[in-house]
This record gives C-alpha cells, sequence and structure tokens, in this order.
C-alpha cells in the first residue's frame, strides 16, 4: 500500500494575487482524501507549515519581495517533507504560492541527492533575483532547485543542498507564458527541457507524456509539481496567473495518467485560490487531477 502524507503550505507572499493562501483549505473541503483511499492509498494528514502573514512581516528588497519568511516558511517545509519521507509517505504539500517547491525540493534533495523534475506550468518560474521584472518569489523555485540562486546569499543554506534538480532530468510541460530572461536562459545546455503548449499541439500529450518519463527516467528521486495555472483558465478559472491556451481538462488527466505509472516520491499542488475561483471549482479540478497522479483510471 502506498502512503501519502499530507502537508498544507497556506502561503501568498511569493506573488501579487492574495487569497492563494487558502488554497490548502480548498483542497481538504473536496473528497480528495476519500478518493485516495478508495484507490488503496493510505493519507496522513501531517498538518501546515507555519506561515506569518504580509502583515507581520518584511516585505524586503524590490528585487524579491519577503523573501525572508518565504524562505523561513520553505526550511519548515523541507524538514515536513524528510519527515515524510522518513515515514515512508509520498510528501504531497498543498499551496499556496508555487514558492512551497524550494521546500519541498530542498527536502528532497537532502535525503536523496540532486533529481529529476516534471514541472506543469504555464511559467517556467527560473527567474532569479537579478532578472525577474517583477520581483515575486513564486517565479523564481525552479531556478533555486536549479542551482541558479546560489550566488545570493539569501538563499544560501548551510542546512539545505545548493541544487536539487539535475537539468538534465527536468522537464517543464504546458509552458506559455515566458520573460524574456527566462527564454534566453531556456535556449541554453544548463537549462531543463522546456515543452511549450505550441509543441503540446502539434506533437499530442501522450507523446510529451511519454518523453517526459524517457527524460526523469534514472533520476533520484521523481517530483512531479503542478502549478493549476498549467490548465486553461476555462478549466481552473482559480488561479492567481491565469493564461489562455493552456491544458484541458482530458489532457491534464492524460498527462498525469501516464506520469502515474513512474510513481512519484514526491509532488507539489500549487496555486489554488479560492477567492477567484468559481464554486470552488479549480480545486475539485485539482482533487481530480491528483487521484489520476496516483493511479485512478476509467477502467
Amino acid at each position: 500500500m502506498r502512503r501519502i502524507g499530507i502537508i498544507g503550505f497556506p502561503m501568498d507572499l511569493g506573488g501579487n494575487r492574495r487569497g492563494v493562501d487558502m488554497g490548502p483549505s480548498a483542497l481538504r473541503l473536496t473528497s480528495m482524501t476519500q478518493r485516495l483511499t478508495d484507490l488503496g492509498i493510505d493519507v496522513v494528514e501531517l498538518g501546515n507549515v507555519l506561515v506569518r502573514t504580509r502583515g507581520l512581516v518584511d516585505s524586503g528588497a524590490g528585487d524579491a519581495h519577503f523573501v525572508e519568511e518565504i524562505l523561513r516558511a520553505c526550511d519548515a517545509a523541507a524538514q515536513m517533507t524528510v519527515d515524510a519521507v522518513e515515514r515512508e509517505c509520498v510528501p504531497m504539500l498543498l499551496g499556496g504560492d508555487h514558492s512551497v517547491a524550494i521546500g519541498s525540493l530542498r527536502g528532497m534533495a537532502s535525503v536523496h541527492g540532486p533529481g529529476g523534475a516534471i514541472w506543469i506550468d504555464a511559467h517556467a518560474d527560473v527567474n532569479t533575483p537579478a532578472t525577474s521584472p517583477s520581483g515575486n518569489v513564486h517565479g523564481m523555485p525552479l531556478a533555486v532547485a536549479l542551482g541558479r540562486c546560489a550566488d545570493d546569499p539569501r538563499f544560501a543554506s548551510d542546512r539545505w543542498p545548493a541544487r536539487a534538480l539535475d537539468h538534465k532530468k527536468t522537464v517543464i510541460i504546458a509552458a506559455r507564458d515566458l520573460d524574456q530572461h527566462e527564454r534566453a536562459f531556456l535556449r541554453t545546455p544548463e537549462a531543463p527541457r522546456v515543452i511549450t503548449m505550441q509543441e503540446i499541439d502539434r506533437r499530442g500529450i501522450a507523446a510529451v507524456a511519454d518523453e517526459a518519463l524517457e527524460i526523469t527516467e534514472g533520476a533520484s528521486f521523481l517530483h512531479v509539481s503542478l502549478d493549476l495555472d498549467a490548465l486553461d483558465p476555462r478549466d481552473a478559472p482559480g488561479v492567481g496567473t491565469p493564461v489562455r491556451g493552456g491544458l484541458n481538462y482530458r489532457e491534464a488527466h492524460t498527462l498525469l495518467e501516464i506520469i502515474a505509472t513512474a510513481k512519484p516520491d514526491s509532488v507539489d499542488i500549487v496555486e489554488v485560490n479560492p477567492v477567484l475561483d468559481v464554486r470552488n471549482q479549480t480545486a475539485e479540478t485539482a482533487s481530480e487531477l491528483i487521484c489520476s497522479l496516483f493511479g485512478a483510471s476509467i477502467i
């Protein structure tokens, strides 16, 4: 029996839009736990990371807003991830904004060494404080995991590895909104594979999913990070940075059904914003997608 350890990360400090800190509660209000239990999975509730709200913390420098509190919370998330692994659980972190991946990936890398990731997102999240046009840290977690921020003393840590992911074992899927500096980096040999929506339209989602598994095969661990803005806003309206032209409902399920065959070692589900949602539609969709990632099928 597989065991999932659920960790909530109620934080909205990484972006501009308020409300995403309520994402873990919205996800827990769905029938996600019961659905996973029906699949024969043991679900263990591990609680929430404690995150201080905006009014209680310093916003910091303009190139990385709230970075001190974000990294403090990510340290706590990393430790909870390690604790989940030691309990033989698959850590599943419920966001909150995508900054959570800094913590979950640091935790996994501290146990296994640099691993691989399937990053499903409309955005590449490979900005650094030096390249970010907004200073929002939720656009930086993949850069941090790849070691691109290792020279910035704010991101340095004696406790966690400076690099959590091997770029050769990492793939971004559903990208369609990239900043100028991100485009430049993604053309270099040090960048992970990026599969845009344009490529998905040409090749089909099944072929893309199969390639993602080929890329990540043999990694010391496989992490799946699902940002709900990877989906088209018609299917996932409750996100802070919606971008038209994303994955449709069935494409998202097919992608995760195929990834499920690799049995991911850790998972992030992020950017569900109930304030912007319609009757909890995005959280319900996320709940269904989580089940596909853990083996749910039509027959």
